[in-house]
């Protein structure tokens, strides 16, 4: 039987404030890191993620060994499946279980930010500083950026489509 007075207790809680946390920024995406692997012991990654118009976060994709929740903060996103395109807003959830396609991006001309959850982690912040890394170089290089989502559970549905550009460069 569990006895519940025998419990260790720990102080191990991280408390940060609306700009507190490692931020990234390249190419109209800004990642900060709220709750990162380390943490949380992989056990769930939570990023505040923000998009300037017109801006694609990523295109159709999935992951094999993680979930990957959207909560809308800020503007309006849009959120794509296989099946479904919709616009949404602050206060939108939007959960995308493992083998799930799905993509975001901005559509507007006002910026959109969302809180970005993975369960679990998968020290997903070596991919966003990857992706930064990538998306500070012109031209970008698709076989490095192949490389960078294949390590870190990220499955382009259509690899001919996977590089995250500005919609007035896909004309």
């Amino acid at each position: 039987m569990n006895d519940l007075l025998s419990d260790a207790l720990e102080n191990r809680a991280t408390i940060l404030g609306p700009k507190d946390g490692e931020l990234l920024e390249a190419n109209g995406v800004s990642v900060r890191f709220v709750i990162t692997s380390e943490m949380s012991g992989d056990h769930t990654g939570l990023y505040e993620i923000t998009l300037a118009p017109r801006v694609i976060g990523a295109n159709l994709h999935y992951h094999r060994f993680m979930d990957e929740s959207f909560f809308v903060t800020k503007g309006t996103l849009t959120l794509q499946t296989a099946e479904e395109v919709r616009q949404v807003g602050p206060g939108s959830v939007a959960h995308f279980p493992r083998f799930t396609p799905h993509s975001f991006r901005n559509d507007t001309d006002e910026e959109a930010q969302c809180l970005l959850l993975f369960a679990p982690a998968q020290k997903r912040e070596g991919f966003f500083r990857g992706l930064m890394q990538i998306l500070s170089e012109t031209p970008i290089d698709p076989e490095k950026y192949l490389r960078l989502y294949e390590k870190y559970d990220s499955h382009p549905v259509d690899v001919g489509r996977m590089l995250p550009v500005r919609w007035a460069e896909r004309k």
